[in-house]
């Protein structure tokens, strides 16, 4: 079965922002039509996976994604980063044929 797999810094993260907002900590991504390249990365927390979701566990943090967003990501690595520019999640896709300056999204 195709999943995205969690790096050890974004898991961290996550359970610092759920541990911050009393939520548990299940991270969601999805992805979504639009961004500068056809499509974009979504994060939020979630109280609960959906029956279809796809999880990924590392250090009790959950990773979870739908199977039409999974269809689009299978293979990636969900990352937290921190630079000169900022702090995000980045998601190393395999399926992804190009993506924009940013990151947050991509064409296949």
């Amino acid at each position: 079965m195709n999943t995205v797999d969690l790096t050890e810094a974004a898991a961290r993260r996550v359970a610092t922002i759920a541990a911050k907002q009393g939520k548990p900590a299940l991270l969601r991504l999805s992805v979504e039509g639009g961004g500068c390249s056809g499509f974009q990365y979504k994060f939020g927390l979630a109280d609960a996976p959906d029956a279809d979701d796809s999880i990924a566990t590392r250090d009790g943090v959950s990773l979870v994604v739908d199977p039409v967003s999974l269809d689009l990501i299978a293979g990636a690595e969900v990352d937290y980063v921190e630079s000169l520019s900022g702090a995000a999640f980045r998601v190393t896709n395999p399926n992804a044929a190009s993506g924009c300056g940013c990151g947050s999204s991509f064409s296949i």
